[in-house]
């Protein structure tokens, strides 16, 4: 059967004649190239319009790096691959192309490719849907979704594979049944849309023109299933929704916060890192009681990439040896500061800035830190700080702090996904990994940050063997004390890999020279 592939209009198109808001692009100052590249009519009109600051940006070449005909040297970036292209590949060029294929813009290229027509429309009324492979990504219009079986569900819904019932969502559309359920292969709560997909048919009639819906979502929405249970889990759950937007950038409104959010769950949403969401949305987030009990009809719907997908991106990703440097973890890291507004301290001197992350749980805390932070604070060259990052610290603070360190230290836990906001030249000290060496190892060189850990194990002591809750010794369930004289050679390490960072001697060249002003007057 032969596939065809149309283009679904998710955002309303604008009209020749409106005035476009260019106030309105809120991104990043270096990712307008890009944005002006991919909307060449914008350009054009940012050109013609004496009120545009953004002319110098228009000019500019680039590109995300999934884009039809977009070079290598107009890119958003080119991962480092310096590591010997060993196990996987033959050759370097290969070893290259499947990290960005694998963790960086050709991963959304790779699902751009795979989009494939389920519900095909005639005319502007009828419904449609299109999904990746396995249903890892969907988008559609003028859908309807039935939640009235909800009233009579009194357990909570969370994870669950049966919220729809057969028929409870679909379309008027030519739908192609067979191809939909050849894609329903990977069925579980945060692996696909297939759970839901499988219950797609065809309606008899156009569902909002027939005034079937007991309400109807004018605003695009995105419907997501959230793997909120720490940060590390929880940011697998926004880097997919940053990912999903590009996927789906197909108007100038892309990247709009004028959106719903619907979580496809019974709790009512609460997270520490809710504020993140704000880089998203500007309206409440729903949840599956906002609908209980109606028929609810979408004008525009993206289902996005889910948190924990079979060779998904970020959790558990299997990503080739040797590469680093991943520019859409660096497009999402700039984004969500852009967005929340955290700020980029000036700096008053070169000094390293040292961020301690302490811990304040049962395990993993370090036995001797005060004797570490002591030890920093001999050195006049560093600028030490320690924080306890808990509900108590609004994450927005939390996001400041990192963005101004150059070296952040804790143990392996979830406070150290704080590590995607660290400035480009900063190292991440994972204390000690308590023997799960790839976790924030592989999300540091996603990133592009520098990575290190203890090594000699000699030169650390364990309080006793750990005890995993489910019974049998654990590294992560214990409490650890530090060599002083080993922990400072690896800061020493870290201080000269910082130091030598091109991006940090050019930052330290404007401090200098605001010192030199500052002597001069």
């Amino acid at each position: 059967m032969e596939y065809f592939l149309i283009i679904f209009i998710f955002l309303a198109p604008i009209e020749c004649k409106t005035s476009f808001d260019f106030n309105s692009i809120n991104l990043p100052r270096e990712h307008l190239k890009y944005y002006f590249n991919t909307f060449t009519k914008i350009g054009e009109d940012c050109i013609n319009d004496e009120n545009c600051r953004f002319k110098k940006e228009v000019e500019k070449q680039g590109c995300w790096g999934y884009e039809m005909g977009c070079k290598e040297d107009t890119a958003y970036s080119k991962p480092q691959c310096l590591g010997d292209h060993k196990g996987w590949v033959k050759t370097k060029a290969d070893q290259i192309n499947t990290f960005y294929t694998q963790a960086d813009f050709g991963y959304i290229r790779e699902q751009q490719k795979e989009m494939t027509v389920m519900c095909e429309p005639l005319f502007k009324e009828d419904s449609s849907l299109e999904c990746s492979k396995y249903l890892r990504f969907c988008r559609g219009r003028n859908l309807m979704i039935n939640f009235t079986d909800l009233m009579d569900r009194k357990e909570p819904l969370r994870y669950k594979m049966d919220v729809l019932k057969d028929g409870q969502i679909g379309g008027y559309c030519t739908f192609y049944e067979d191809r939909l359920k050849d894609e329903c292969t990977h069925i579980s709560p945060l692996q696909s849309w297939g759970p839901e997909m499988r219950y797609f048919k065809r309606l008899d009639k156009r569902p909002i023109v027939s005034g079937d819906c007991d309400i109807v979502i004018e605003k695009p929405t995105f419907i997501m299933k959230i793997d909120a249970i720490n940060m590390y889990h929880h940011f697998c759950d926004f880097f997919n929704l940053y990912m999903s937007q590009h996927l789906n950038l197909s108007q100038p409104d892309g990247f709009s916060t004028d959106v719903h959010i619907l979580i496809w769950e019974s709790f009512s949403y609460f997270s520490n890192f809710a504020s993140a969401f704000e880089a998203f949305t500007e309206h409440p987030i729903w949840d599956l009681k906002t609908f209980k009990g109606k028929t609810v009809c979408f004008r525009n719907v993206v289902f996005p990439l889910l948190p924990r997908m079979i060779f998904g991106l970020y959790y558990n990703t299997p990503i080739i040896w040797g590469c680093e440097k991943s520019g859409l973890f660096h497009a999402f890291s700039k984004h969500i500061l852009h967005r929340l507004k955290i700020p980029e301290k000036k700096r008053k001197s070169a000094k390293i800035r040292i961020t301690l992350l302490s811990r304040n749980t049962d395990y993993r805390n370090i036995l001797n830190e005060n004797e570490l932070i002591e030890a920093l604070e001999k050195n006049s060259n560093y600028q030490v700080r320690r924080v306890i990052f808990n509900r108590s610290v609004d994450f927005k603070k939390q996001l400041e702090v990192v963005r101004n360190t150059d070296l952040f230290i804790g143990m392996h836990g979830a406070g150290l996904t704080h590590l995607l906001f660290l400035p480009d030249w900063a190292v991440v000290f994972e204390l000690y990994n308590c023997e799960d060496e790839n976790c924030y190892m592989d999300l540091a060189r996603l990133r592009g940050v520098k990575y290190i850990t203890w090594q000699d194990k000699s030169k650390l002591e364990q309080q006793d063997e750990g005890k995993h809750p489910d019974g049998g010794a654990h590294a992560k369930f214990t409490n650890y004390k530090f060599d002083v004289e080993e922990f400072m050679r690896l800061i020493v390490n870290a201080e000269e890999y910082i130091t030598s960072h091109k991006k940090f001697k050019k930052l330290n060249k404007k401090v200098e020279g605001l010192k030199t002003a500052h002597d001069e007057l």
